[in-house]
């Protein structure tokens, strides 16, 4: 009987969910609407620390609209996140909603396709909030991207990409590539692995996972209508990265986040390199990093 309650209770929440979905969905509009607002209107006047103050607090508020609880793992020997500003994060990339559950914890800006300057509202917003847009398909860009990653990383701004160049649905990690890590080496930056999860009842899933012909409104109504959906994050030790290759950080930071989520690496499935026609580092959603 336990067992039949159980399931009778996980039907009627996931009633309720599909009842108010809607209503949350409006309301995550005008959350973006406020923050688009406020990164237009107050952060080219606020300092920094009161800027990212906002981001963090968005970014909290945005996961508890979309019913993701943040679970947040930080590694022995890792460096403190109150102590890590001005790193380069280097992150691997399932949802949209990546870039929330990061910026939740640490008020990064994020290396996004162009093509997300161009969404409606969101655009607008990312822009505001200091993403940095690179175009794809194009050898001159990832130049351009790196001289304004490095200057951020200077600033003591930390920055973070997504280097698998795509999304997965979470079982398994793509190849890192290895040109936007140049930013960090440039800067003299510290390098910050990063493993993001979902989970449902504790078990990975898939809920969140935006690949294929996901539409962003279709992927939203998924994470709407999954109960108990948590994204854990893993806060891994910083790279020793003297007299690295880049090619050798990136494959270090992959090796260190596939540890942590106990995922495969698998190589044939990857994007293609920068400057190929493929996404450099960055992923469909980077609008929410603030």
């Amino acid at each position: 009987m336990p067992g039949m309650s159980h399931r009778l209770y996980d039907r009627a929440l996931a009633a309720a969910l599909v009842v108010l979905a809607p209503l949350v969905l409006a309301f995550i509009l005008l959350h973006i609407l406020w923050g688009l607002l406020t990164g237009l209107l107050l952060f080219p006047v606020l300092p920094r620390a009161a800027s990212d103050a906002l981001v963090k607090f968005w970014s909290r508020i945005a996961l508890a609209a979309l019913g993701i609880r943040l679970e947040l793992h930080v590694a022995a020997g890792a460096t403190p996140i109150a102590r890590t500003g001005g790193s380069l994060l280097v992150i691997n990339h399932t949802s949209w909603a990546d870039v929330f559950v990061v910026a939740a914890v640490t008020p990064a800006r994020f290396v996004a396709k162009a093509e997300i300057a161009r969404w409606p509202l969101i655009g607008r917003f990312a822009a505001g909030v200091g993403t940095i847009f690179v175009e794809r398909g194009r050898r001159h860009a990832v130049k351009r991207v790196n001289h304004t990653a490095t200057l951020r990383l200077r600033s003591g701004q930390s920055v973070g990409i997504f280097p698998e160049g795509t999304t997965t649905d979470g079982s398994c990690l793509l190849r890192f590539h290895a040109n936007l890590i140049q930013a960090g080496m440039d800067a003299g930056a510290p390098v910050i692995p990063v493993g993001l999860q979902y989970l449902q009842d504790g078990r990975p899933t898939t809920a969140a996972a935006f690949v294929g012909d996901d539409t962003l409104v279709g992927s939203m109504w998924k994470i709407l209508v999954t109960p108990r959906l948590a994204a854990r994050l893993y806060w891994l030790p910083t790279l020793e990265c003297a007299g690295q290759t880049r090619q050798a950080i990136a494959q270090c930071a992959r090796s260190a986040i596939a540890a942590a989520l106990e995922l495969p690496e698998r190589d044939s499935a990857s994007a293609p390199e920068f400057g190929q026609d493929e996404e450099p580092a960055l992923g469909p959603a980077s609008a929410g990093g603030g």
